[in-house]
């Protein structure tokens, strides 16, 4: 079902979607901390807020390339389009939902979020944060689109598409901080106006009459209750976790603040460079998506075991390579910041810790419960990884971090022992083939 050559055109393109969508997250922060305090501030603290809306979106486009690819792997391409034509109806409807309930009470919302902070800091806030969410029916959109070119094999249409939308984001960013000195403002807008364009553009592409399943306007504006509730079986459960993660590592950014100024600020470094490593292991879970949806889709148990193992070995290898590339730049990345030689140095054992995790880990933790949900096994998944984020990440963090007095290091130690067990977890489960007997379509 997938050549060699399949699957370097579905690996390659979401690597290199990611590494841009990481690398304009580095650059907003770096562009607007030329403009005041108060808008790093605000886009800093809004930023924390706008992350769990996109897991949200993101777990919904998720939950809709499930349902289209196991159909495209029946050859059920009506049954197909009629996914995706639902998926980007529900995406709408949600992201507009969303979109009027956060303008309408933003004031008493940031007031709940973030307390009693400077005024200045606020109306950035504010500001960021209303133009960001207008944005939110586009960034919706877009997810929706790419999750049909994933299921396709499409793959390198988002990735040029995120290529040059990225590019006049980060143009747009330096006209609105340096030319047009609009604050938080200046890197609002660019985000508006390219999540609007590429929602445009992968719209447009997903209406193209020769690919094998498209967008249909009849599959469109009629609501189907049944292909919804498959939708909703993966993007709920999927959404859940991703939101209870997110809660923890606020928690875990309560607990670095107890440790003094320059382990906060290594953290703060450390975390920069984590994101850069965890790109591999992102960029592979929409793989496992596609084959083993389309595998199990076809009712090809044989071949989804095959593709179980042949994409677990691509991980890994990858997973350890970037890792260790990472690592390796680390030094030359931290050489020119502003923090102490202390703190420098810390940042290096933080890296070497996740990145030793990360790498060996995470292709089973995270890229190998991708597929394991692709295949029909939510509810397992879920519980697994919401337990371990409470029970391993949070109370290891706690353990090591606060009891033991390890600090940052600690933290550090606790999130991997999440990674890990939550990867032996889902070995386990992978080789008892009890996700095999699941059926979603």
């Amino acid at each position: 079902m997938f050549s060699n050559k399949d699957l370097r055109k579905l690996i390659i393109p979401l690597f290199v979607e990611q590494f841009l969508l990481m690398f304009v997250g580095i650059a907003d922060t770096f562009v607007v901390s030329f403009s005041s305090e108060a808008d790093v501030s605000g886009v800093s603290l809004v930023t924390s807020f706008n992350t769990v809306l996109i897991f949200l979106f993101t777990a919904l486009s998720a939950g809709g390339a499930v349902i289209i690819s196991q159909y495209i792997g029946r050859k059920d391409y009506k049954e197909a389009s009629q996914s995706a034509g639902q998926l980007l109806l529900i995406s709408i409807l949600i992201s507009v939902g969303m979109m009027v309930l956060i303008l309408v009470f933003r004031h008493p919302l940031l007031k709940l979020l973030f307390g009693k902070i400077e005024p200045d800091v606020m109306d950035a806030c504010e500001e960021y944060l209303v133009i960001t969410t207008i944005s939110l029916p586009a960034l919706a959109v877009y997810d929706a689109g790419a999750a049909l070119c994933r299921s396709i094999k499409k793959t390198d249409a988002t990735m040029w598409i995120s290529t040059v939308v990225n590019i006049m984001n980060v143009i747009g960013n330096c006209i609105g901080v340096f030319v047009l000195h609009l604050g938080a403002a200046g890197v609002a807008y660019p985000s508006l106006v390219t999540r609007i364009i590429s929602a445009c553009a992968v719209t447009v592409y997903c209406f193209r009459p020769g690919l094998e399943v498209s967008y249909k306007i009849s599959s469109i504006i009629r609501w189907k209750g049944d292909i919804q509730k498959k939708i909703m079986s993966i993007a709920l459960p999927n959404g859940l976790e991703n939101g209870v993660h997110q809660l923890v590592k606020v928690a875990l950014s309560s607990m670095v603040a107890l440790f003094g100024t320059y382990q906060i600020a290594a953290n703060g470094m450390a975390q920069s460079i984590w994101s850069l490593a965890s790109i591999m292991g992102l960029a592979m879970s929409p793989v496992y998506t596609t084959v083993i949806g389309q595998c199990m889709g076809a009712g090809d148990i044989k071949s989804a075991n095959y593709y179980f193992k042949k994409l677990d070995r691509i991980t890994l290898v990858l997973s350890v390579l970037w890792n260790a590339l990472i690592f390796a730049i680390t030094p030359l990345i931290i050489r020119y910041s502003a923090i102490s030689d202390e703190a420098k140095s810390l940042v290096i054992w933080l890296v070497l810790i996740n990145n030793i995790f990360n790498g060996l880990a995470y292709p089973f933790a995270g890229s190998l419960g991708s597929g394991l949900r692709a295949a029909g096994d939510v509810k397992f998944t879920m519980i697994v990884s919401i337990s371990l984020t409470i029970g391993a990440r949070l109370l290891f963090s706690a353990l090591f971090g606060l009891v033991f007095g390890w600090g940052v290091i600690g933290i550090a130690i606790g999130m991997s022992m999440d990674l890990v067990f939550r990867g032996i977890i889902f070995i386990r489960r992978y080789k008892s083939q009890k996700w095999t007997g699941f059926k979603l379509i």
